[in-house]
């Protein structure tokens, strides 16, 4: 028994060493908000020619949940990924209970001040429900838009359901904290057939939230409705999920698929986390989407 956290420890030193490769830097947008984040840097003279890569974390994640990402598609084109608005040193958004354009504010802050004028988005879980909501309001700065097991809000839900999954949510938090949250709701986070290393990594990430960014990000769930942003936008969508999402299930993401006129895509043996459990599946998946959003579109 002794030996588990120790392989634990073995394991998330590992993860560190490689996350080494990215460290961590800040930027400041014209609203004076600290954004942190991370990018992959290697042969910037090749990656310039191409569209940037923006990766965008769910609710108990960050940007280092994506190391794997950076390994794969850094040599290629630029890929960069925030910390979230209340989560490691980025400055949480301004409202207690923030509305899903309050994130995409930031966003296009973070872009502006990164002189990013035009990339290509993925969101993932509680990060789709922004990458949305920033789609719909600047469609023209977003080449492509790929949702990862997307959380679709529950703004359209009665006010009973919103309070009560909002509740649920915060107590759990006040109770367990960032290291107990961790431990209860990470196993949830993949399939059956994760390894060691994607358990671990999705734990470390977890155990470092910060609670108020959380929060407010459980607020943001509660309000937002991505099916209706998705409705609005009408450039091009791609949704994939995990055929073993227990959190948002192929069925939900049917559901928005539908909204954005596009076909889902089924990735077996993958929980919520896919792309850390089944990084060269996820990762397969993104680099063939950034590649259709550089092509020249018909209307």
């Amino acid at each position: 028994m002794s030996a588990v956290p120790s392989v634990t420890a073995d394991l998330a030193a590992s993860l560190e060493a490689r996350l080494a490769r990215f460290p961590l830097q800040q930027a400041v947008t014209a609203a004076t908000q600290t954004v942190g984040y991370r990018e992959a840097r290697e042969l910037a003279s090749v990656r310039d020619e191409a569209l940037p890569l923006v990766l965008l974390h769910g609710i108990g994640s960050g940007a280092a949940s994506w190391v794997q990402q950076f390994e794969a598609l850094g040599a290629t084109r630029k890929v960069l990924a925030w910390d979230a608005p209340g989560y490691g040193v980025s400055t949480p958004v301004v409202p207690a209970s923030p509305q899903a354009a309050d994130y995409a504010d930031v966003l296009r802050g973070w872009l502006d001040a990164l002189g990013i004028a035009r990339c290509v988005l993925v969101g993932h879980s509680l990060g789709a429900i922004v990458a949305g909501a920033f789609a719909a309001a600047n469609p023209q700065r977003v080449a492509g838009l790929l949702l990862l097991s997307p959380a679709g809000g529950y703004g359209a839900a009665t006010t009973d359901v919103r309070e009560t999954k909002r509740d649920q949510r915060l107590a759990m938090l006040a109770e367990l904290g960032p290291v107990g949250l961790a431990e209860k709701r990470s196993t949830n986070m993949v399939s059956a057939h994760a390894d060691e290393t994607a358990r671990a990594w999705v734990r470390w990430n977890m155990a470092r939230i910060v609670p108020q960014g959380y929060a407010q990000a459980t607020h943001l769930l509660a309000n937002a409705d991505l099916a209706a942003d998705l409705s609005r936008f009408h450039g091009l969508v791609n949704i994939a999920v995990g055929a073993e999402d227990t959190i948002t299930p192929p069925s939900a993401c049917e559901r928005l698929a539908l909204a954005a006129r596009t076909s889902l895509q089924i990735v077996l043996r993958a929980g919520h986390a896919g792309y850390i459990e089944a990084a060269d599946a996820y990762t397969a998946i993104i680099d063939t989407f950034c590649r259709a959003s550089a092509a020249p579109r018909s209307h």
